[in-house]
């Protein structure tokens, strides 16, 4: 084992992450946070001065360990500023919506999906949109912006920057084909008060004496500028060979299922349908990655109302796969959309067909509507030949062989369900560092999905009765 060790800090939107790893790239320790839900004071904040408070002590507990370096990750849509040595706003939470003449008057200045391959989302999914509400408000005067990804950094070093990744991750601010900020964000003035742009795997500075002192990590341990988190798992993914530079497309699953295609051939990006959740990403390298996200792990949990892990902890993987029979055979199924807004179905009203009463049942069911969800998200960015799983629901079998089923030209694999971002991050440092183990290739159900996709589309298209409609709230 290579001596040295590397800390990865990852601040997802339902859970915050710490891991220790060594530099040949083996997990040591793993921290988690369940971020906690914050009151409108005016508006919705992240969990973000609790979080602070938790990294520290979670710093603390690895101080015997020969940490060389900290890479902060998180998710991409939430914009930081800092004036006077401290934070200037509260961070806003990307889920609150903001009142609808300030959206109105937001949407009327946004540039052209063609421009930026953002498209127009819902609430402060544009982190353009809350940088436009709190501009009204006066909060941004003197100040210096971030990502999100990039305050961690600040915070750890006072060293402030930004970086493409998140810049590029559907916030309106930035053109990927000119590698610059986008007209608005120039004509707003917002361009000109973000800090400097680095690379993701650039050094920012070393950790900030006090903090050195309160973690007892030592006094050179540099912080890299890091990156926005499905960035990451797309850099993981780059370490195994039958992904590397190949076509391919990596799957990341968790709050938000985001499709991010390594294409092999030339994509004009202008040609993704914008309505349908379809966005150009940014990968590391500043190179646009065509994308598809929807919100699959928060339309699980509406569905099931327990922990989302009931449909990928592995004692329950044989019974959930043994009901997927009975589940087809009833034509028991999800229709979209259970988060409004989002995904390749953003207009349409979620409904049960045919809703099962066996507990395993509706959770395969579940399982089931993610993956034609899934495989939809994937033809609209023209994935083909192989496709990587990673993330949580990596390990739900019925999801990934579910997609395996509906994808037969498509290899689908799986690899480690918990470490992927973090590994990628990782590689930022070593970009030669290869993951542990191999990519398992996942096996399609016994179960012919044909007719059952069938179904599903033309309940789409025309309608269905009787259904019932799925509330938020709704009891398992």
């Amino acid at each position: 084992m290579a001596q040295g060790a590397y800390i990865v800090v990852d601040f997802g939107k339902t859970l915050s992450k710490v891991s220790l790893w060594t530099r040949d790239g083996c997990c040591l320790e793993r921290l988690t946070r369940a971020n906690q839900p914050q009151a409108a004071t005016p508006y919705i904040p992240l969990d973000t001065a609790a979080n602070s408070a938790w990294l520290l002590e979670a710093l603390a507990t690895f101080a015997a360990h020969p940490v060389e370096a900290i890479i902060p990750v998180s998710h991409g849509a939430a914009v930081a500023g800092i004036r006077d040595g401290a934070l200037a706003f509260p961070c806003i939470d990307y889920e609150w919506d903001m009142p609808a003449d300030r959206m109105a008057a937001y949407r009327a200045q946004r540039d052209s999906f063609a421009l930026t391959g953002s498209p127009a989302l819902p609430a402060g999914l544009n982190f353009g949109a809350q940088l436009h509400y709190l501009d009204a408000a006066g909060a941004l005067d003197g100040v210096t912006l971030m990502p999100y990804a990039q305050y961690w950094a600040w915070l750890l070093t006072g060293v402030a920057v930004s970086e493409v990744t998140s810049l590029g991750c559907h916030s309106d601010l930035w053109n990927p084909s000119t590698s610059d900020f986008s007209h608005m964000a120039k004509t707003r003035g917002w361009a000109q008060k973000f800090a400097p742009l680095v690379r993701a795997g650039d050094t920012v500075g070393i950790l900030r004496p006090e903090i050195a002192q309160h973690t007892g990590l030592p006094v050179n341990t540099r912080v890299l500028a890091g990156l926005h988190d499905s960035n990451a798992a797309l850099l993981a993914a780059r370490g195994f060979a039958e992904i590397a530079d190949n076509e391919a497309t990596v799957l990341s699953t968790g709050t938000w299922f985001i499709a991010m295609r390594l294409a092999g051939e030339v994509v004009d990006s202008a040609s993704l349908p914008e309505a349908r959740d379809c966005l150009v990403n940014v990968d590391a390298y500043g190179r646009p990655v065509p994308s598809a996200r929807f919100m699959g792990g928060r339309e699980i949990e509406t569905l099931i109302e327990i922990d989302t892990r009931r449909v990928d902890v592995k004692p329950d993987q044989p019974a959930l796969l043994a009901a997927v029979d009975k589940v087809v055979s009833d034509g028991a199924m999800v229709l979209p959309s259970l988060a409004p807004g989002n995904g390749p179905f953003p207009r349409i009203e979620a409904r049960w067909l045919n809703r099962p009463e066996c507990w395993f049942e509706r959770r395969a069911a579940a399982c089931l509507y993610a993956a034609l969800v899934a495989s939809t998200s994937l033809d609209l960015i023209g994935s083909k030949d192989r496709l990587l799983v990673e993330g949580r629901f990596a390990e739900a079998e019925v999801f990934v062989r579910a997609l395996a089923s509906l994808r037969p030209g498509t290899r689908v694999y799986t690899a480690n369900a918990h470490n992927d971002v973090s590994f990628g991050a990782l590689r930022l440092i070593d970009p030669a560092l290869r993951p542990q183990g191999e990519l398992v290739p996942v096996t399609p159900l016994g179960t012919d999905l044909t007719q059952y996709r069938a179904q599903w589309c033309a309940a789409i298209e025309h309608g269905a009765a009787p259904a019932d409609a799925i509330t938020q709230g709704e009891t398992a």
